[in-house]
């Protein structure tokens, strides 16, 4: 039996600007690039750099993120060791040159007093190509300040420097659970890498990995002891570090994807590309492939996927049913599907251009298949989007697992939630 779906409606907009004062461009419309959920506080962050907490308690804004007229948000990051909401800025006041980063406790956020944080990593100089990386596997924080090319790392539960790295022949970090991978500037026929302890920087493994000359290095990647390598039109090596054991899969088979999504708790990984998913184990066997599951956008878009903790199940937004004699192709729909076996679980689809707050679907996001239906629009809907309307141009996508609820915005930076 199809059960009543609630569904909401939030609006990131708001047309005269949170503060009198602020940037013109943040009292533009624009899409929904990334969405947060702690507890029952949902976040959405605009392109523009307009940021919005909203509560699912009584599903009203509670308040913006942007503190200051001329700070334009870039990124969020929900630490739940200490449970704060971690910001990334930039400022006009020094030309959007530099990226500032500030800790706000969820609690006053649903005070409504965004202001209550406190800034972090003040010492660091993060003008661009510098960076800061939360990584929520091994409770670190990794920057890099380019002025004078040194890495740190920080302890996320409080924030304290645990180690410095200063070599400018470093190209690139890679983090894995427990380590790090060092990747150094491409020598003639070879790449020098270093393992590194995550905890305490301590050096575990130096080695050199050939490389065949004059071709373009597509991708290095760590996973715990497996080293992947792949060059322009080669084929892909999965080296064992501990013990050299080398694997090579057809460059036929395995062709360079776009984006990778590292399954630690399985063992596996998957890799994006074009409009396709698929599970690899560290054999180089295609372990998984999706029945249902053509992402609606051809250059994979992470934002638009949710792999849960338990890394069984994987939500997207992608194509919908050709096939639907009520779709005109304009929406796509919600799919969600096994990770470990690629059936369908569920979707989340448009059965016809009713109003939001009365779409009904069956049990969970984990089992039975969900067709959104409409009954009537009520008098007092907020709602203003039909579910055709909700399910197109969606450009951010999440998952709240407490709640089991999912949140998608879209272009027009609203923010839609569906439950059951």
């Amino acid at each position: 039996m199809l059960a009543k779906k609630e569904t909401e409606e939030y609006d990131t907009h708001d047309p005269k600007g949170h503060i009198p004062t602020v940037l013109p461009f943040l009292k533009r419309r624009s899409q929904i690039v990334e969405i947060v959920a702690a507890h029952d506080i949902v976040f959405g962050l605009a392109q523009s750099g307009v940021c919005a907490a909203f509560s699912r308690e009584t599903n009203k804004r509670i308040c913006f993120l942007n503190i200051s007229p001329d700070e334009v948000l870039r990124s969020l990051f929900f630490n739940k060791n200490n449970d704060s909401l971690i910001t990334v800025s930039v400022y006009a006041s020094n030309s959007f040159s530099s990226l500032k980063c500030r800790t706000t406790p969820i609690e006053y956020i649903r005070r409504g007093q965004p202001d209550a944080g406190f800034a972090l990593f003040e010492s660091e100089s993060l003008k661009w190509p510098g960076f800061v990386e939360f990584d929520d596997v091994n409770g670190k924080v990794l920057t890099f300040s380019a002025s004078d090319s040194i890495y740190k790392v920080f302890d996320l539960k409080n924030y304290t420097l645990l180690y410095t790295i200063s070599d400018k022949n470093v190209k690139e970090i890679k983090i894995s659970p427990g380590i790090m991978l060092l990747r150094y500037n491409k020598s003639s026929g070879h790449v020098p890498l270093k393992i590194l302890s995550i905890e305490d920087g301590t050096v575990l493994k130096s080695f050199n990995h050939l490389l065949h000359r004059n071709k373009k290095v597509d991708f290095i990647e760590q996973f715990n002891e497996k080293l992947l390598v792949k060059q322009e039109n080669e084929n892909l090596q999965i080296l064992d570090v501990r013990n050299s054991e080398l694997i090579e899969v057809s460059k036929s088979e395995f062709k360079t994807p776009s984006a990778f999504i590292f399954l630690y708790e399985n063992q596996l990984f998957l890799t994006f590309k074009d409009r396709s998913v698929a599970v690899w184990n560290f054999k180089g066997q295609l372990v998984t492939s999706f029945e249902d599951h053509e992402l609606w956008y051809p250059d994979c878009n992470t934002n638009n996927i949710y792999i849960t903790s338990n890394q069984d199940v994987i939500i997207s937004y992608c194509k919908a049913d050709s096939g639907d004699p009520l779709s005109d192709g304009k929406e796509g729909s919600i799919n969600i599907s096994n990770i470990l076996t690629g059936k369908s679980l569920a979707k989340v689809t448009a059965t016809n251009n009713l109003q939001l707050d009365e779409c009904g679907c069956s049990d969970s996001v984990r089992s039975g298949r969900c067709n959104c239906y409409l009954r009537n629009r009520t008098a007092n809907s907020r709602i203003v989007s039909s579910v055709a309307e909700a399910l197109e141009d969606i450009t951010a996508l999440y998952y709240n697992e407490e709640r089991n609820e999912i949140y998608t915005g879209n272009r027009l930076g609203l923010i839609h939630m569906w439950s059951n």
